[in-house]
């Protein structure tokens, strides 16, 4: 705003900053020099590290929409005329595709995935017409390949932005719905969206090379990111993404969680939908690092983080922060901050789950419903010791190719609980907690022969060949030459 001044001329006016999210800034300081020529730095080795995608792969992505777009046209059309409904209705059913995830906030890279949600006539139901008539019409499509419904998933969050289109539709529904609408929200409720953006690209990266990017597994997905840096990004509203990844650090290794992470107030609403409530639900005060979604109903987008993974991610926040702070310093470079986290290094016991099948679309199946279950062996191996050790599981895959049948292994790092007095020298027999494990894995409703999983506790030199790099291990400490024992953890 400009006024003019006791000699006639203009002079501008600051408005009084705006304040974003349920508290004050932290600061609102501007960048420096320095902080300039950092952000130019981290820009750069952003791109040199291939995290945007061509105009092509865009335009790509643009028509694949598109194509979508135009075959659930056609199969809402198809059963409308089926139910007998009257040629007018049938011309004018529709369905449409959103997009929702980090396409939706404009984060994505070359070869990501875009999450879609489709929204179509109430008398179009999710278990038969979806799961079962579009899943075959896609699967006579020679384009379509790897095509595997999971009817019982839901994402963990016409204008869907507004609370108009929720009256009349199932928690399920809803649930959906809120994948798109919390990315919207998010994107209103930041200083600056380029700045949030290149901070979000740059942590995603970080968390996928440190190992704790993996919903499933315990850790964070690309949601929980985005509200993490979200919620900096509020706390230093002028600040650069180079700024802003040193404070992500400094403001989320002193953090006291469980406090919840949240980017504006949680209302009530008025269609009954539950909300995240520790006073009243007494399943939300058992979440360790509750981050809340911004739209109606406000949940805990990050109930799947256990006491095992929020340590491990505390680890990493404590490594990214030191790494900053030498960065800051002119001590290192951004590329310190993106080293590969060393985890066959960093234990002496490992549990490996190895999983097999006949054939490679069992496996992708049989893969995908195992590790959804590692978090619940995880949080078994809690409960049986006490919490006296502690898990790692690690989210990366890996594949024996010297294997004749379909193969491939996760992997989990063990170790006893430090500064708890009285653990020297005692021994942890998990054997029952993994019989638990396995028989919980068995029930799988599209068993069939072939499918299986084994689960075997392995010394780090005993790892196998395929879990390296090239096949062959770095050099590290010298240990006895005693035989891996489930007794002996």
């Amino acid at each position: 705003m400009e006024t003019q001044g006791p000699n006639g001329s203009l002079q501008k006016q600051s408005l009084p900053p705006k304040n974003y999210g349920i508290t004050k800034p932290i600061s609102l300081a501007g960048p420096s020099e320095a902080d300039i020529q950092r952000n130019t730095e981290l820009e750069q080795f952003l791109i040199e590290s291939g995290l945007y995608e061509s105009k092509e792969e865009a335009a790509k992505r643009e028509e694949v929409l598109g194509h979508i777009s135009e075959i659930v046209k056609s199969w809402v059309k198809q059963l409308t005329r089926q139910r007998g409904y009257t040629d007018q209705m049938v011309e004018e059913a529709n369905a449409v595709i959103f997009t929702f995830g980090s396409y939706r906030l404009g984060v994505h890279g070359p070869g990501a995935d875009i999450d879609t949600l489709c929204v179509g006539p109430s008398y179009v139901n999710r278990e038969e017409d979806f799961f079962i008539i579009l899943h075959d019409i896609l699967a006579e499509m020679e384009e379509v390949t790897e095509l595997q419904p999971v009817p019982d998933a839901h994402v963990p969050d016409l204008d869907i932005s507004h609370e108009s289109v929720l009256p009349n539709v199932d928690e399920q529904t809803v649930r959906s719905l809120n994948g798109c609408r919390v990315a919207d929200e998010i994107l209103k409720l930041v200083p600056n969206v380029e700045h949030f953006r290149m901070t979000l690209r740059c942590l995603e990266f970080w968390a996928k090379r440190r190992g704790v990017y993996s919903n499933v597994t315990g850790f964070l997905g690309g949601l929980n990111w985005a509200l993490l840096v979200a919620r900096v990004c509020q706390l230093y509203p002028n600040a650069v993404p180079s700024m802003l990844v040193s404070r992500f650090f400094r403001v989320y290794t002193q953090w006291r969680w469980p406090n919840p992470v949240m980017l504006c107030s949680i209302e009530e609403g008025e269609l009954g939908f539950p909300v995240w409530d520790p006073r009243k639900n007494p399943q939300d005060r058992f979440h360790h690092m509750p981050i809340i979604t911004p739209a109606y109903p406000c949940m805990n987008s990050s109930y799947n983080v256990s006491l095992s993974t929020l340590r491990v991610m505390m680890e990493q926040f404590q490594f990214g922060n030191r790494i900053c702070v030498e960065i800051e310093q002119n001590k290192s470079q951004w590329s310190a901050l993106f080293e590969p986290h060393l985890f066959f290094e960093a234990y002496r016991n490992y549990l490996q789950v190895d999983i097999v099948s006949a054939d490679a679309d069992d496996l992708l199946a049989w893969k995908g419903w195992v590790e959804s279950r590692l978090r619940q062996l995880t949080l078994k191996i809690e409960r049986d010791t006490n919490g006296m050790l502690q898990c790692h599981p690690y989210p990366n895959e890996y594949v024996d190719t010297s294997k004749q049948f379909q193969h491939c292994a996760f992997f989990m790092g063990l170790q006893r609980k430090e500064g708890v007095s009285g653990l020297e020298g005692q021994q942890f027999d998990i054997r029952g907690t993994v019989d638990e494990f396995r028989q919980e894995i068995s029930m799988y409703m599209y068993w069939k022969p072939g499918m299986d999983i084994y689960v075997s506790h392995v010394c780090r030199r005993q790892l196998p060949a395929f879990v390296f790099p090239d096949g062959y291990r770095r050099p590290s400490i010298i240990e006895a030459s005693k035989p891996a024992d489930w007794k002996n953890l």
